[in-house]
């Protein structure tokens, strides 16, 4: 019973002096781990600040960057004092387990990391904001939300697609709202009997009558090849763009400008036809001549 009584208090002095030597250290590891939390608010608070008047936007950005000012801090406050406190071994392990989880998350989330990152340099480049037009990965609409993991853009349709970010980055993409104009390419032909400088003519004439046409910007007119059937041509000329609406208006005024001055023009727009060879050199199309055919009496 001696001995029990002997060997408890021998521990308990033994703690009593660990004690004693080890509160010096834990209470200076407590006052350095307030220091770097004091350092780190006023870290971030600068940061933001200074963000705030130097660039005066994206504040998400500077909201990321000072949040990671700030845990910088906080951690290196927590490693020193862990330190300080003796506790070598504890911080070793929690760096060892930290690194084995890290490998596990890297693999886990990098789709998720890479999406993040891709959103960071969204905002930083700022290639699109919300409101634009744009065509992004095969999806065409009008951009409602640039988010940090993807990009919501609602289509012509009427859905709501989500882009991850990370294929606005490995993708090409176009922003149609960023010269606040658009090209409408006019496509189409005309039938090998009609006379192509007239043709030319008529089209430019009906094309400078649209009312969304940039008059200061080039029209072109080009033919393009001889055809199956038809002289195709390109009609080439730029409009004021702030939505969809203004693009799909100006091709279907010059649709319908086009078919009706063509028809006052006696000209055929083209489709496939067959051409007979009766003879004569090259044939002749049954839609540009009259063909008489003598079959003979029987």
């Amino acid at each position: 019973m001696d001995k029990s009584l002997n060997y408890l208090k021998e521990i308990l002095i033994q703690w009593q002096n660990s004690v004693l030597d080890q509160l010096p250290k834990i209470l200076l590891a407590i006052i350095i781990l307030l220091l770097f939390v004091f350092f780190a608010k006023v870290a971030k608070k600068i940061t933001l600040n200074f963000y705030t008047k130097t660039i005066k936007a994206h504040s998400e950005i500077a909201n990321f960057f000072s949040s990671v000012i700030y845990f910088f801090f906080i951690l290196s406050g927590v490693f020193i004092a862990l330190q300080l406190a003796g506790l070598e071994k504890l911080l070793t392990h929690v760096l060892a387990g930290a690194g084995i989880i890290g490998i596990i998350a890297g693999f886990a989330f990098k789709d998720v990391a890479s999406n993040i990152f891709a959103g960071l340099l969204l905002k930083i480049q700022n290639p699109f904001t919300v409101d634009d037009w744009v065509e992004i990965d095969g999806n065409y609409g009008v951009v409602t939300q640039v988010g940090w993991i993807t990009t919501k853009i609602k289509t012509v349709p009427g859905q709501e697609v989500f882009v991850p970010n990370q294929l606005v980055y490995s993708n090409t993409f176009t922003n149609y709202s960023t010269l606040k104009k658009r090209r409408i390419i006019f496509k189409t032909g005309v039938a090998y009997g009609d006379n192509l400088e007239r043709v030319k003519a008529a089209a430019l004439d009906e094309v400078y009558k649209i009312p969304e046409l940039l008059k200061d910007e080039d029209v072109d007119f080009y033919f393009t090849e001889i055809g199956n059937s038809s002289y195709n041509f390109q009609l080439r000329f730029w409009i004021h763009f702030n939505n969809n609406k203004d693009y799909q208006k100006a091709m279907s005024d010059v649709i319908m400008r086009i078919k009706k001055r063509f028809e006052q023009e006696n000209f055929s727009i083209a489709y496939p036809v067959t051409t007979v060879d009766f003879g004569i050199k090259g044939g002749v199309s049954l839609f540009d001549k009259k063909v008489n055919v003598d079959i003979g009496e029987k």
